[in-house]
């Protein structure tokens, strides 16, 4: 489990292919500090640690998960969100996000307000239901607030510390981003659909 408060970024620094899988490997400042078998969210997309060396980390992404998500995209030197799973013993700042991608979104515009920016995103109507006004969402494994929504479309409001310490900042037009929608939201859904049959 995530929070969504993206701790740090990395810099891909290798891509392997192996059959349909792809391995990254990537240099953060956390990188000596993760441990083999730990479960870390990359752009929002919960991996599992295989290698650690020096500043370096690698992970392997599969087949489902490069179809779902914008991992597949990568090349070496593109900025990677990094977080660590959260700790039970303290405050969630975010909101409570699994690392399970359920898609991506695309950016349709960017405004830069003077100090704030806004991003709009358009995404599958098929999950429309999962997208309220004021309510959580995670981009690249940013938990953020969404507002003006549509059927097909939202936008999110970007602080500055935002900008700044995520790769956000380097999200332009067309860029495809990593969704995963509010699993409260998830289950209510489904329990209205079985309630219906």
């Amino acid at each position: 489990m995530f929070t969504g408060i993206i701790e740090t970024t990395g810099i891909v620094r290798k891509i392997a292919e192996s059959g349909t899988n792809k391995s990254f490997e990537i240099e953060s400042n956390i990188g000596q500090e993760l441990k083999i078998d730990q479960s870390l969210s990359h752009n929002g997309v919960c991996l599992t640690v295989e290698r650690v060396e020096n500043n370096i980390h690698r992970v392997t992404a599969i087949e489902e998960t490069l179809k779902k998500s914008n991992l597949g995209l990568l090349q070496e030197g593109s900025e990677v969100n990094l977080e660590r799973c959260m700790l039970m013993n303290g405050r969630i700042d975010g909101h409570i996000v699994q690392g399970h991608v359920d898609d991506t979104a695309v950016c349709t515009k960017v405004v830069e307000k003077e100090g704030s920016w806004e991003y709009e995103f358009g995404y599958d109507p098929k999950f429309a239901a999962l997208v309220i006004e004021k309510g959580s969402i995670c981009l690249n494994g940013i938990s953020l607030t969404v507002f003006d929504v549509k059927n097909d479309s939202f936008r999110v409001a970007i602080i500055p510390y935002t900008f700044e310490h995520t790769n956000i900042k380097f999200i332009k037009l067309s860029d495809r981003v990593n969704i995963e929608f509010d699993l409260i939201g998830k289950y209510i859904l489904r329990q209205n659909e079985i309630a219906a049959n």
